[in-house]
């Protein structure tokens, strides 16, 4: 009985029994298998079409091998991605890492462990979804916002600043291209005193 709800998984290995043997495990399990591939370029254009919620992934497969595969279904189609190997070696559980997999099983795996995997995967690829969508949003923010540094050439009688194309421009209009700032017009007290000396508000009777 599996322990999640069931998802529809995609295998990708290039021997015919691994496959075949998977797809009876994920079935006990009470997931579906929607689509089978024998090399990594046949596993991205299923990813692309089928759009399942795991990918199992063989690692050493002709034409295009999972290490490749994976990244570029990461970059393309994202999704959890498990890697499939005949070994443990550490420099192996390193580079799957890189390429963005979200874990790894040694052939032959057992139900219990791929279901395990699964659910590991799963929640490491929401976390990685959640990082991308922060540093997107970061870097957007980031963009958004221009800093004025370094010395302004600036003109002593009309307080005009000169741009780095050599114009001159009023200080509201070169803030205004160089930063998100906007100005509204208004007077301070000081300036009313001086345009408007001759006016006095009339006291209240």
């Amino acid at each position: 009985m599996t322990t999640q709800n069931p998802l529809r998984v995609l295998i990708v290995d290039d021997q015919d029994s691994i496959k075949e043997l998977l797809q009876r495990q994920l079935e006990k399990l009470g997931h579906t298998v929607v689509g089978k591939a024998s090399n990594g370029l046949h596993a991205i254009k299923l990813t692309g079409s089928l759009q399942p919620d795991v990918v199992l992934m063989d690692i050493e497969m002709p034409e295009m091998d999972g290490l490749d595969a994976t990244r570029n279904i990461m970059e393309k189609y994202p999704r959890p991605v498990i890697l499939l190997t005949s070994h443990e070696d550490p420099d192996m559980v390193r580079q799957a890492s890189q390429a963005g997999a979200g874990a790894y099983l040694l052939k032959p795996p057992s139900a219990q462990e791929i279901e395990r995997t699964m659910i590991i995967a799963a929640a490491r690829f929401a976390d990685l979804m959640e990082l991308r969508r922060l540093n997107a949003k970061l870097k957007e923010a980031l963009d958004n916002v221009k800093v004025l540094s370094g010395l302004l050439p600036i003109c002593a009688n009309c307080k005009s600043i000169r741009n780095d194309k050599g114009y001159w421009k009023a200080v509201e209009e070169y803030i205004t291209d160089n930063t998100e700032a906007h100005f509204s017009h208004s007077l301070c007290p000081a300036c009313i005193d001086k345009l408007y000396s001759n006016y006095k508000p009339k006291k209240n009777q």
